[in-house]
């Protein structure tokens, strides 16, 4: 019995040890299990690798246009060539926005760029500079085809800088030299009627400031504001009625309705200045005229240098053209029987 006894007990003893065994087995099984998961950490890198390869983000710029006529439309082409030059097409999407004359509809358009959050807006027109002021006080702001910003922004004492997030470019040609065209190129004539619309306020600092050097010189000057293009014909015949000759400063209304200034003054023989080409080119016989594309050029390279934080917008002084040419109509001229003064030369 002994010798069973303790057979059996030898047996009980490698079953127990048996049993130990297989489930000592287990562990190495599930520290394999880190070894195969592995992978996911290598993915898991994948993306910052996508990232780092990934071309920037593109700088997005709204363009809020006052209303579609030749000045206006060269200083958008021209800051769209510019900026797109300077930056890359690639890395650049321009929002191009025409408000078609009316200056309420400046309002909308620039909301919606402060709603996208676009990195920089561009205002051509004082209407669509103000509304783009109103809008946003954060988001960068260049004004172009503004003529005078101290005006435009409501500031006392303006000393080129508007400060903040407003800068910007001026189409101001000198108005003491555009006085001095009326008298060199219609020597005779002894009244002289300003014509623009009261709603432009810088239109109204070009006439008041053009009717002070033009009484000067001894013309009888009268103001013809017109409230907007529905009263243009009747203010502009008027005009005429009374008046030898008309001066038209940089006014968008008179820009974008030229042929209705041209249709009444042209056949009354009563000649016309203008403050810039594309409205001489319409209705007037010569002007003192910058270039508006050059103006939307230079307003491109103050954008550039804005978004790329080579420059403070809050300290940028306001640009100006950098130079100013004498141009004649020379159809108008051939049809008032005016013969060109020496030094202008014909717009094409």
């Amino acid at each position: 019995m002994k010798k069973i006894l303790a057979a059996l007990l030898a047996a009980l003893m490698l079953l127990s040890l048996a049993a130990c065994g297989s489930s000592s087995s287990a562990p190495e099984t599930t520290a394999a299990a880190p070894a195969e998961t592995a992978a996911p950490t290598a993915a898991a890198e994948t993306p910052e690798t996508e990232a780092a390869a990934a071309p920037a983000e593109k700088y997005v710029v709204g363009v809020c246009q006052l209303v579609p006529h030749p000045a206006l439309d060269a200083a958008t082409q021209g800051f769209v060539d510019r900026l797109t030059e300077l930056l890359g097409a690639e890395n650049v999407e321009i929002q191009v926005k025409v408000a078609a004359g009316d200056s309420a509809t400046c309002a909308p358009i620039v909301t919606d760029f402060v709603t996208q959050e676009v990195d920089l807006i561009m205002a051509n027109a004082t209407p669509a500079l103000q509304a783009a002021a109103a809008a946003t006080a954060d988001i960068p702001i260049l004004g172009t085809s503004v003529t005078e910003y101290g005006v435009a922004m409501g500031i006392e004492g303006f000393t080129g800088t508007v400060g903040g997030n407003i800068s910007g470019t001026s189409d101001l040609a000198p108005l003491d030299e555009q006085a001095a065209m009326v008298k060199a190129w219609c020597p005779d004539a002894k009244t002289v009627g300003l014509l623009y619309c009261s709603a432009e306020a810088n239109s109204q600092y070009q006439v008041d400031t053009v009717k002070a050097y033009l009484e000067e010189m001894g013309f009888t000057c009268t103001l013809y504001p017109f409230a907007d293009s529905n009263d243009l014909a009747a203010v502009t015949q008027t005009a005429v009625d009374n008046c030898d000759v008309l001066y038209v400063p940089t006014d968008n209304t008179v820009a974008s309705s030229a042929g209705i200034v041209d249709g009444i003054c042209q056949p009354a023989g009563v000649p016309v200045i203008a403050g810039e080409e594309g409205i001489c080119q319409g209705c007037g016989i010569a002007t003192l005229s910058i270039s508006y594309y050059d103006l939307g050029v230079k307003t491109a390279e103050m954008a550039a240098q804005i978004l790329t934080g080579e420059a403070d917008i809050s300290t940028m002084p306001i640009a100006y053209a950098d130079t100013v040419t004498p141009k004649y109509n020379a159809a108008a001229c051939d049809a008032l029987g005016i013969t060109p003064l020496e030094g202008y030369e014909p717009i094409g």
